[in-house]
């Protein structure tokens, strides 16, 4: 690779020097030679384009420009090129489009944000130019390091922003911010208690600062912290009680917490004043779907593609719904969008993660697995997970958490015995199991907590790419009070999410990799694995986008390797805890659904409760992609949909090995 780029590097050298010298001749020349080797390259694209601009050849640079958006969707100079052809043209219009697009995708481009202010004072618009040049003013103002900081974030290049930005806070240690924007780093790589400890204390620093007040809102709800988020949104909504962004941001805080009525009323109240606002559409029927008034979530998704048909994520969220059909007319404006150059990344993604289920519903599964591939393929990008990687975690499960080690710490913990862990992989029945147990008139359903998660990444410490396996070796080392401290900390951390109920269900799915973990903290809980026939299993993941924290699932060959190392991990707990976990075969569900709910009931040590088998009846808030298959009757109906697709699912078979034929037996 080294040896590529360094003619690459150097042939992009030597175009940025023949512009500088306004030789755009010579420049045009050299873009011609490097995209004839390298025709997808970013920066040869839109050095090509702004040189076409230069010579008068505005065509060749509108098609360079398509062709540019198409290899990096979100790249906001293509869209800054774009502004100044059009308002060269003297297309005002279309001018301020694209340069809005640019900002959207690159707030740092300060050249945008003078041309939208130069442009609204030609149309007469004072307070968009006022509001523009304020943001001009401000990245003006920024020392170099910040700026150039701010295009790596919005570009991609990660790595890049924070060495300059931990460059700068050390010689500035309280520049606001400099700290804003190392936790947005944090945060851009899932480091969300960096992000969350550095927001704090810029805020402690300067506390009228609202753009410190919105990342913290953001960090909060990644960390589930939805009581603290919702106070940082109600502090912000009491400073500018008429700020549409601050009603939205109480809305969706209000509506984390569950209190679904209050956050409906502030969507509704925005929508009166800004009535085709697309996040607030589709944050609105969010609420509406987790709230179970489906046909409403459905006209907000709706809303949001007609008033911008490239508007990628309503349209996944009607996929999402499960249940919604999707029209003709519907799928072509998805196809339409998906050739579209100005559709985003993410919005390339839902859009093909959407068509997927749209062709799947009708029968045309070929396509429908071109459109699943593509989206999986595109959102695999974005993630650094590897397959060792995770076997590796796996195995200092089995190396450290062994029978010994539970011998020897026999009776640490904390003992309430509120807690049921439903676990296992995504799309495996958690969702049902639990809204089983949910239904029951002594439990709490409450959603997928990341407090086992986050526990494990802090004992885990700052050395994670040098002691990998610090935890779990760490349970070895911690005193007897520790555990019961840990377990007491997670029944206090969790109680927002209770209503009383003297038993609570949390099923985060990637819990399965701790349970060690949780059986020395909480040694009374009750843990339930949800499992699922392998194929079924992983194929339903890989046509699922989920939200966060299921790398695994975007390629067929990761997920058939992580349910393989899964099968195996389940297996070790059997041996070393033994009679511990509860195995539910969602296939034993679906074809005895009483007799399934009486075994859970007896393992969880409840009575029996008729509503527990009429679970779809019980009306409670649900935050995941079965929230609507939990709200019918069981049914057998999506048991064998993967066979529609096995034609492609060779790798997935391959990568499962073993797995397929003792997974049941495990």
């Amino acid at each position: 690779m080294t040896s590529q780029a360094t003619p690459i590097a150097d042939a992009l050298k030597a175009m940025r020097a023949a512009m500088q010298a306004g030789q755009f001749d010579d420049a045009a020349r050299q873009a011609d030679a490097l995209l004839a080797d390298h025709p997808d390259n970013q920066d040869a694209l839109y050095m090509a384009a702004a040189t076409a601009r230069y010579l008068g050849q505005d065509d060749r640079a509108f098609n360079l420009l398509g062709r540019l958006k198409r290899v990096a969707p979100d790249f906001g100079r293509a869209f800054q090129e774009e502004g100044h052809l059009h308002r060269k043209r003297g297309d005002t219009a279309a001018a301020l489009t694209a340069y809005q697009r640019a900002v959207r995708y690159n707030p740092a481009l300060n050249a945008s944000w003078t041309a939208m202010a130069e442009l609204h004072d030609s149309l007469g618009n004072p307070k968009a130019a006022a509001e523009a040049r304020a943001q001009a003013d401000r990245l003006k103002a920024l020392p170099r390091e910040l700026l150039a900081v701010t295009n790596y974030i919005h570009e991609g290049k990660l790595l890049q922003a924070e060495r300059i930005a931990r460059a700068f806070m050390q010689q500035n240690p309280k520049h606001i911010e400099g700290m804003r924007l190392l936790a947005d780093i944090g945060t851009r790589l899932g480091v969300h208690e960096d992000a969350d400890f550095l927001l704090e204390t810029a805020i402690q620093l300067a506390p009228d600062n609202p753009q410190l007040k919105i990342d913290y809102i953001q960090v909060l709800r990644k960390r589930q912290k939805y009581e603290a988020a919702l106070a940082q949104a109600e502090a912000l909504l009491k400073h500018d009680p008429n700020s549409p962004v601050f009603k939205s941001l109480f809305a969706i805080e209000s509506m984390q917490a569950g209190d679904y009525d209050t956050a409906l009323a502030i969507f509704d109240d925005v929508l009166e004043t800004m009535p085709d606002d697309l996040a607030t559409l589709t944050s609105r029927g969010h609420a509406l779907k987790t709230a179970g008034e489906t046909d409403k979530a459905i006209a907000s998704y709706k809303r949001a593609t007609e008033v911008e048909p490239l508007h990628g994520d309503a349209w996944y969220a009607l996929a999402n719904l499960k249940t919604f059909s999707f029209s003709d007319a519907d799928i072509d404006a998805m196809l339409r969008a998906k050739k579209d150059p100005n559709l985003s990344y993410m919005g390339r993604i839902h859009v093909s993660f959407a068509l997927g289920k749209a062709l799947e519903d009708r029968g045309d599964y070929d396509a429908a697995f071109e459109h699943y591939a593509e989206g999986n393929q595109l959102k695999k990008l974005q993630t650094r997970y590897t397959t060792e990687q995770m076997h590796e975690e796996f195995e200092a499960q089995k190396r450290h958490c062994t029978a010994e080690l539970f011998e020897t710490r026999a009776g640490v913990g904390h003992d309430d015995p509120a807690p049921i862990f439903i676990l296992g992989l995504p799309r495996a029945g958690s969702t049902l199991i639990e809204q089983i147990l949910a239904s029951h008139s002594q439990v709490d359903g409450t959603l997928e907590l990341p407090n086992i998660l986050s526990l494990a990444h802090r004992l885990r410490g700052r050395k994670q790419v040098s002691d990998r396996d610090r935890y779990p070796r760490v349970l070895h080392e911690l005193p007897d009070e520790e555990f019961e401290k840990l377990g007491r900390d997670y029944i206090e951390n969790t109680a927002i999410h209770r209503k009383g109920a003297p038993f609570f269900t949390d099923k985060m799915p990637n819990n399965f990799r701790h349970i060690g973990l949780i059986h020395m903290i909480l040694p009374n809980a009750k843990i339930i694995d949800a499992r699922r026939e392998p194929m079924a299993c992983c194929f339903s993941g890989f046509k699922q986008l989920f939200a966060e924290g299921q790398e695994f699932s975007y390629s067929v060959e990761d997920i058939g390797n992580y349910y393989r190392g899964y099968v195996d991990l389940m297996a070790h707990w059997d041996r070393v805890l033994p009679g511990k976990v509860l195995r539910v075969q969602h296939e034993d569900v679906v074809a005895d659904l009483e007799g399934q709910v009486r075994r859970l009931l007896d393992y969880c040590g409840l009575p029996f409760e008729q509503a527990c088998v009429d679970f779809h009846k019980t009306k409670r808030a649900v935050r995941t992609a079965s929230s609507e298959q939990v709200r019918q009757p069981i049914s057998a109906s999506g048991l064998d949909q993967w066979r529609h697709f096995e034609d492609h699912l060779g790798p997935l078979k391959e990568a499962l090995g073993p797995a397929l034929e003792t997974y049941s037996s495990q």
